[in-house]
C-alpha cells in the first residue's frame, strides 16, 4: 500500500510553516527560496512583546535571515543587524546552520510614540539613516565575512537587492511581508513570508545590469534605459516575482509550492525539500559562565546585585543567575 503521505504522480507535497523551501525555473536560469513563517515567529516575537510596528520589522529581518542563512553550505551561522539613528535603532537576527533562529530589537520607547503618534511607521522612518551588515561567521577558527550596506530611507528590501548588486554581482529580487493574523477564538499569531530569485545563467556575460547611481558606469549624457541591459530572462522572472502580494506571503492556505507554481507555472518550476526552522536560542549557562571566568575580578564585583550575578538573554530573555563565591574559588 502506498503511503499516504506520498503525493502521487503528478502533485507535489508541501512543506508547511518555517520552512525554507529552494526551487529553480531552469528556462529562466532563475534560483531561489521562499518561506512562510508561523508560530515558530510568533514565539520570537511574542517572548520579547514588542510593540506592533518593531514586531512587524523584527518579523521582516527574521525572514530575510532565514531566506539567506539557510543557503549555507557549511556549518555557520549568518547574521543581519541593522544599526541605525532612528526610533528603532537596532535590529538583529541570526540563524545557525541548519535552521536556528534568534531574534531580538532595540527601541526608544518615547520616540516611538511620537512617530507613531505622527504616522511616520513606514520602515525607512523608523530606521531612520545608518547601515545593515550581513554576516557570515564559520566559528573562532576562520575569519568572518560582512557586507555593509547604508541604510539611507529605502526599505530592507530595496536594501538587500542592493546588497546583493554591490557585494555578490548577482542580480536579485527580494519580496518581504509580515503581519498578524487572527485565529478562531479572537487571538493574534503574527506571521511573515518572503522569497528571494536569483539569475544565474551558465554564460556570465548574461548578468549585465545597469549600474548603481554614482557609479563609475554612469554617464551623464545618455538616456539608456537600465532595464534594457537586463537580460530578457531576467527581465521576466523579476516581473513575475514583482507580482507577488503581501497576502500570498502571508496566507497558510496559499503554502509555498502553491505560489511558486502560481508564479512560473508556464516556465515550469522545480521545488526542492524545505528546510526546517524552529526558535531555538544558542545561549547556555556553560557559555555564560565561561565568559564571567574570562572577567576580572574587579569586573565581576561590578557585575554584583543582591548578592548574585545576573545576565539576562538579550535574545530570548532567559535569566542566569550566579553565586560570585563560585569564581572566586576557581581564580
Amino acid at each position: 500500500m502506498a503511503d499516504a503521505e506520498q503525493p502521487e504522480l503528478g502533485e507535489y507535497g508541501h512543506a508547511g510553516d518555517d520552512h525554507v523551501v529552494p526551487f529553480q525555473v531552469e528556462n529562466l536560469d532563475t534560483r531561489g527560496r521562499v518561506v512562510q513563517m508561523g508560530r515558530e515567529l510568533d514565539a520570537i516575537l511574542s517572548r520579547h512583546a514588542y510593540p506592533e510596528p518593531v514586531s512587524r520589522l523584527l518579523a521582516e529581518v527574521v525572514v530575510l535571515v532565514a531566506l539567506l542563512g539557510t543557503s549555507l553550505k557549511f556549518n555557520g551561522k549568518f547574521i543581519v543587524q541593522t544599526k541605525t539613528d532612528g526610533p528603532v535603532d537596532m535590529l538583529v537576527a541570526d540563524l545557525t546552520v541548519p535552521g536556528s533562529l534568534r531574534a531580538y530589537a532595540r527601541f526608544d520607547e518615547t520616540r516611538l510614540q511620537l512617530a507613531v503618534a505622527a504616522g511616520e511607521t513606514k520602515p525607512e522612518q523608523l530606521l531612520g539613516d545608518g547601515v545593515l551588515a550581513l554576516t557570515i561567521d564559520q566559528g573562532p577558527q576562520t575569519q568572518r565575512y560582512q557586507g555593509i550596506v547604508a541604510l539611507d530611507g529605502a526599505s530592507l528590501e530595496d536594501v538587500a537587492r542592493t546588497y546583493f548588486r554591490q557585494s555578490e554581482q548577482i542580480p536579485t529580487d527580494v519580496r518581504l511581508a509580515a503581519g498578524q493574523q487572527v485565529l478562531p477564538g479572537g487571538d493574534e499569531i503574527w506571521r511573515a513570508g518572503g522569497i528571494v530569485a536569483q539569475f544565474l545563467p551558465d554564460a556570465p556575460e548574461r548578468m549585465r545590469m545597469g549600474d548603481l547611481p554614482g557609479g563609475d558606469g554612469d554617464d551623464a549624457d545618455t538616456d539608456t534605459d537600465a532595464d534594457s541591459l537586463i537580460d530578457d530572462a531576467w527581465q521576466e522572472a523579476r516581473l513575475l516575482v514583482g507580482t507577488v502580494e503581501d497576502l500570498e506571503l502571508l496566507d497558510p492556505t496559499v503554502g509555498s509550492e502553491r505560489l511558486l507554481n502560481r508564479l512560473f507555472h508556464e516556465h515550469g518550476v522545480r521545488v526542492y525539500e524545505g528546510v526546517e526552522l524552529k526558535d531555538d536560542c544558542s545561549c547556555s549557562r556553560q557559555k555564560i559562565e565561561a565568559v564571567l571566568t574570562n572577567l576580572s575580578e574587579e569586573e565581576r564585583a561590578e557585575s554584583v546585585e543582591d548578592g548574585a550575578i545576573k545576565v539576562r538573554c538579550e535574545f530570548c530573555s532567559t535569566e542566569y543567575a550566579f553565586d560570585p563565591g563560585e569564581f572566586a574559588e576557581n581564580s
